[in-house]
């Protein structure tokens, strides 16, 4: 097969995922969330079905889950700032709390209009970070709704986008890689101002004529363990569903081929950092995790 047609299935195939991911129900972000920082910049609409959150000159705004999860599929939809975006980041991310704290990263790094988010991701265990990859979307994804998901379990940690995975990071604490499961995490997300950093290095600066800023959400999922609860609330889902083995995959879930497949793509035509190729970083060698199976 041509690599043309190739490229052609892969985009028909990633399609597809995509809308998959968009067709779940939703959580409520008045029962499931808490303001963080913002007030009234952080509005929820149609009675929990969305939110948004707001950038001015003076501040900027934030929300966290009530629960505590330790293991779990997790999938937010976002729609991020659109037009000059530049010195802007959005956050989703999962953490524990004090300095030994665990954390998965999802970063929205903007920039100037008709240039690409650069989606930056990272994973902490025990305090420590230096992880990251970094990617642009194969999407413009201010435009509409799109899906990122975290699966989390005890043999490794999926980023996916639209159900399209972009990043594993598996489980090495046999090769002295700490790994995140023993810290319960709360979900958190904000819209803050970087301009000394997160643009071009911090050479674009935010443009406060466009503000507010303002990025919206809908259809949270949580398909994971309730810290806290008995162990019975591992794989139950905040919205109904009748199929069991689907919201239980997450226990156990890999990439099959097909998903192997869909994250070389990605990988091969859409990061544009890793630190595990970073070998001025890393003058001493790189990392252990470096140098296993990426899958």
């Amino acid at each position: 097969m041509s690599s043309s047609k190739v490229s052609m299935v892969l985009l028909l195939s990633l399609f597809i995922a995509s809308i998959l991911a968009m067709t779940a129900s939703a959580g409520n972000f008045f029962q499931d969330f808490d303001i963080t920082f913002g007030d009234q910049r952080v509005k929820i609409l149609e009675g929990g079905k969305f939110l948004t959150l707001n950038l001015d000159q003076y501040s900027g705004s934030g929300f966290k889950s009530k629960n505590e999860y330790l293991f779990g599929r997790i999938d937010m939809q976002i729609k991020l700032v659109p037009g000059n975006s530049a010195g802007t980041v959005t956050t989703y991310y999962l953490s524990s709390e004090g300095p030994t704290h665990d954390e998965i990263d999802f970063e929205f790094l903007g920039n100037s209009s008709g240039d690409p988010y650069t989606l930056h991701t990272n994973v902490f265990s025990q305090g420590k970070g230096d992880r990251e990859q970094q990617f642009h979307l194969w999407f413009d994804p201010t435009t509409a709704f799109h899906t990122y998901s975290f699966v989390w379990n005890s043999q490794r940690i999926i980023f996916l986008v639209d159900n399209i995975p972009i990043r594993v990071f598996n489980n090495m604490e046999s090769f002295g890689v700490p790994f995140p499961k023993n810290q319960p995490m709360r979900i958190y997300s904000s819209l803050w101002n970087a301009d000394d950093w997160a643009t071009q290095g911090g050479r674009v600066k935010t443009d406060w004529t466009q503000a507010p800023f303002t990025a919206s959400y809908r259809n949270f999922k949580a398909n994971a363990c309730v810290a806290g609860s008995s162990s019975s609330s591992c794989g139950v889902a905040t919205v109904a569903s009748t199929d069991k083995t689907q919201q239980s995959a997450w226990q156990t879930q890999t990439l099959d081929a097909a998903g192997r497949n869909r994250l070389r793509w990605v990988q091969q035509k859409f990061m544009v950092y890793n630190y595990c190729s970073d070998l001025k970083r890393f003058p001493q060698g790189l990392p252990v995790e470096c140098k296993r199976s990426r899958f």
